[in-house]
Parts: structure tokens; C-alpha cells; sequence
């Protein structure tokens, strides 16, 4: 692969979301930016806040290329493999499912949840990619919280939904 081939695969490796659950990849990043990976956990912000010279200069390390083909290597074959949900369901009507929630735990790199339902909704969409399920998360916005809540002697008693 020339450098172009190889910037090329590494922000396709950056958008990919499956590096956060799935830290093959994690090594191009430390090497990148090994501060602002360990701050962040974000390869897309790595790739984008990394000078050009170095990443020239990482790009003309053998090691550094080799890592880089590994990775893509694997991407390509998650991506191209047959997923449990096409080998157990392989003439399936389902072609796409939403999967609604005000929050998603995806990655800490990510932040857009705040607790326990991110926590399901996240790893359902992660086991749902690995499963190859064609699962889409749509995300929900309050402006003002799903609806204000109810107190009675200090317990919760429920609640009122606006229209």
C-alpha cells in the first residue's frame, strides 16, 4: 500500500465506531498521539489533530505500515465475513431495526449517555454489530427530561407525560 492507500484506510479505521469495544487498532492511535489517546480514547480526533509530519513520519515506519495492513485486514474480514444473523436467518425480510434511546454507551470517547439504560443500549447495539443483526440506534432528545416526576413521603409515585 502507497501513503495515500494507507491515510486512507486509517480514517476509515477512525470512523468505525467497532474500535471502540474492539481495541486492535488502539496501537495506530498511542503511536499517533499517545497524550491525547489516553485522554480521549477518540481515533477520529487522533487522525484529525495529528500534524502532517507526523504522520508522514509514522507512515515511513515499517512497523508502523505493517500495523496498519493488520488491522485493515481484520476490518475487511469482520466486515466481509458471514455474520450469525446471515447464517441463521439467511432469507430474512428484516432488512433494518431501530432501536430507540436517550442514550447510547458506546465508547467514553463518545459521551452521550449518562448511566444504566446507555449501558444496555450500547452493549445491545455492540452485541447486535458482532452478531451482524442490522440494528440502527436512534438517538431520542428531551429538551426538558421525559416528563418531571412524582414524589410522595420522599419515594416515587410516577409522573405526568406532556403532550
Amino acid at each position: 500500500m502507497d501513503s495515500e492507500q494507507l491515510r486512507s484506510g486509517l480514517r476509515d479505521l477512525a470512523l468505525d465506531l467497532r474500535w471502540s469495544w474492539n481495541h486492535a487498532a488502539d496501537e495506530l492511535w498511542t503511536r499517533l498521539d499517545p497524550g491525547l489517546w489516553a485522554l480521549t480514547h477518540n481515533a477520529w480526533v487522533i487522525l484529525q489533530t495529528a500534524s502532517r509530519e507526523r504522520l508522514d513520519a509514522c507512515l515511513a515506519d515499517a512497523a508502523f505500515h505493517e500495523k496498519i495492513e493488520k488491522a485493515l485486514r481484520y476490518y475487511e474480514f469482520h466486515n466481509k465475513r458471514r455474520h450469525w444473523f446471515e447464517t441463521e436467518y439467511p432469507n430474512s425480510p428484516i432488512t433494518a431495526v431501530a432501536y430507540f434511546s436517550m442514550e447510547f454507551m458506546l465508547s467514553d470517547a463518545l459521551p452521550i449517555y449518562s448511566g444504566g439504560l446507555g449501558n444496555v443500549a450500547g452493549d445491545q447495539l455492540k452485541a447486535a454489530s458482532d452478531l451482524g443483526v442490522p440494528v440502527y440506534g436512534v438517538g431520542l432528545l428531551y429538551q426538558r427530561g421525559v416528563f418531571p416526576a412524582a414524589h410522595r413521603r420522599g419515594r416515587p409515585s410516577g409522573g405526568t407525560i406532556p403532550v
